[in-house]
C-alpha cells in the first residue's frame, strides 16, 4: 500500500470519527488493523485517532474524542444539532466560525441570538465560545488558531464574554490560560497578542493556576506554561506580575527571585520548598537559564537526583543547552542514570532532541552536547546508529562512532 493510500485511508477514518459515523469508522478500523496499530500516520488534527482501541469499542471511541460522557449523550447531542436553529446548532456554527476565523458567520450568530455569548458546550468541557479561543482542552478537531484570532477574541469579548469565566478541563481553567498554555496560538504567531488583548481587558492573570500543592502553597500562570513547553508566554506573564514562586522564577532566568527564596546561611526561607527548588532546577536546565543553573548548583541540588521522572542533565541536554550541560558534567553529574518514563539517559534524549529539535537554534548545538556527553564516558547505544537521521548525517554518525 502506498503512502498516499494510507493517508486517504487515515483521513477517512477521521473524517468518520469527527462526523460520528460509528459504522464506517468500525468497517475501516477492522480492514486496517494494521495500519491503525501499527503504521499510525500523522493525524491532521491535535490528539487523533488512538492507536489504542479494542475491537467493539468504536462508539466508545468517538463519544470520547467528542468529549460526551458515553454513545449515549453523543447520539442525543446528534439528534439536537438536525434542527437547524436548536441551542446547540447555534453553539455549534458558533465554534466553526470561531476556529476558522470567519468573522461574519461569527458576528451574525452573535447578533441573532445575544445570549449565544454566555452559552456553555454540553460536552463534558463546558466551555464558552470564548474558551474555543484558547485552542486548548476541547475536542481535539476543534483544536486550531486562525490567524484573526485576536479580532475573533475581540469580538466575543464586546458581545459580552465573561473574560474569567472557567471552563471544566484541567481541573477549571479561563481562556488566558489556556491560550498561555496551547501550542496552537503559538503556531499562528499570535500567542503574545492575544494574551496582551485579555490582559488589557481586565483578565486576572493567575486565574485558573490557583490550585493549592500539598505544600500549602499555590501554582501560579508562569509554572502552568513552564510545564507546558511555553516559555516565551511564561516570560511574558512575568514581566507583566504574574505570581512566581522558586520554580515559576527559576524557569524564567529570574535569578534575582531565585536568590530571595533563600536565607544567608543557603538554606530555604519558609517561602519555598525543596520540591520548587527541584523543579525549578530542571525548568533552568530546559530553558537555558545558565546562571541559575550555577546558582543552585552552588546551593548544593543533587545533580543525580530524579525529580518528576528526569534530572537536570537530561532536560539541558534533550534542548541543546551545551554550555548548561558542560557545566553540569565539570559538577560530575552522572551521566547514564536514565528517566522514568522513557528509560533513557542524557546522551538518548539529547539524540531524541537532534532528530526532533525544540527550535533551529538548538539543532545546531547538539553536536556538542553529544561530543560532551560522550568525552564524559556516556555510553553509546548500537540502535541508535540506525536511527535513519543519524545514518544520513555524516557528521553526527562519526561523532557517535568515535565511542
Amino acid at each position: 500500500m502506498s503512502s498516499k493510500e494510507k493517508a486517504a485511508i487515515w483521513k477517512s477514518a477521521e473524517e468518520a470519527l469527527v462526523s460520528g459515523d460509528a459504522l464506517t469508522l468500525e468497517r475501516l478500523l477492522r480492514d486496517h488493523d494494521a495500519l491503525f496499530r501499527e503504521q499510525r500516520p500523522d493525524s491532521s488534527w491535535c490528539g487523533g485517532l488512538s492507536a489504542e482501541y479494542s475491537r467493539g469499542d468504536v462508539k466508545a471511541i468517538i463519544a470520547r474524542e467528542h468529549h460526551f460522557q458515553n454513545w449515549g449523550e453523543f447520539s442525543e447531542y446528534q439528534t439536537a444539532l438536525k434542527e437547524k436553529d436548536s441551542p446547540e446548532a447555534q453553539f455549534e456554527a458558533a465554534v466553526e466560525a470561531i476556529i476558522n476565523g470567519d468573522i461574519d458567520t461569527l458576528e451574525r450568530l452573535l447578533r441573532d441570538n445575544r445570549t449565544l455569548v454566555h452559552a456553555r458546550s454540553k460536552r463534558k468541557h463546558h466551555s464558552t465560545l470564548l474558551h474555543y479561543v484558547g485552542a486548548n482542552g476541547v475536542e481535539g478537531f476543534r483544536q486550531k488558531t486562525p490567524h484573526n484570532a485576536v479580532k475573533v477574541a475581540e469580538i466575543l469579548l464586546n458581545a459580552g464574554a465573561e473574560i474569567d469565566s472557567m471552563a471544566d478541563m484541567y481541573g477549571g481553567s479561563t481562556t488566558l490560560g489556556l491560550i498561555a498554555t496551547s501550542i496552537h496560538p503559538v503556531i499562528a504567531g499570535v500567542q503574545l497578542p492575544l494574551m496582551e488583548l485579555f490582559l488589557a481587558r481586565g483578565a486576572r492573570i493567575d486565574g485558573g493556576f490557583e490550585e493549592v500543592n500539598k505544600g500549602g502553597y499555590t501554582h501560579g500562570a508562569v509554572n502552568g506554561c513552564l510545564a507546558n513547553g511555553r516559555p516565551k508566554a511564561a516570560e511574558f506573564l512575568a514581566a507583566r506580575g504574574a505570581r512566581l514562586d522558586l520554580e515559576g522564577a527559576a524557569g524564567v532566568g529570574r535569578l534575582d527571585v531565585v536568590r530571595s527564596f533563600f536565607n544567608e546561611d543557603g538554606s530555604l526561607k519558609a517561602t519555598a520548598t525543596e520540591a520548587q527548588m527541584k523543579s525549578g532546577f530542571n525548568w533552568a536546565c530546559e530553558y537555558g537559564r545558565t546562571d541559575v543553573v550555577e546558582f543552585l548548583v552552588q546551593k548544593g541540588i543533587k545533580l543525580g537526583e530524579i525529580h518528576r521522572g528526569e534530572t537536570g542533565l537530561h532536560w539541558a541536554a534533550y534542548a541543546g543547552h551545551a554550555d548548561i550541560v558542560k557545566l553540569l558534567l565539570e559538577r560530575n553529574a552522572p551521566i547514564e542514570v536514565r528517566d522514568e518514563s522513557w528509560h533513557n539517559t542524557p546522551l538518548g534524549w539529547a539524540l531524541h532532541g537532534w532528530i526532533h529539535p525544540p527550535n533551529e537554534q538548538a539543532q545546531r548545538s547538539y553536536y556538542d552536547v553529544v561530543a560532551l556527553l560522550l568525552g564524559a564516558g556516556a555510553s553509546v547505544d548500537p540502535k541508535w546508529l540506525s536511527n535513519e537521521k543519524v545514518r544520513g548525517d555524516e557528521r553526527m554518525r562519526a561523532t557517535l562512532q568515535q565511542k
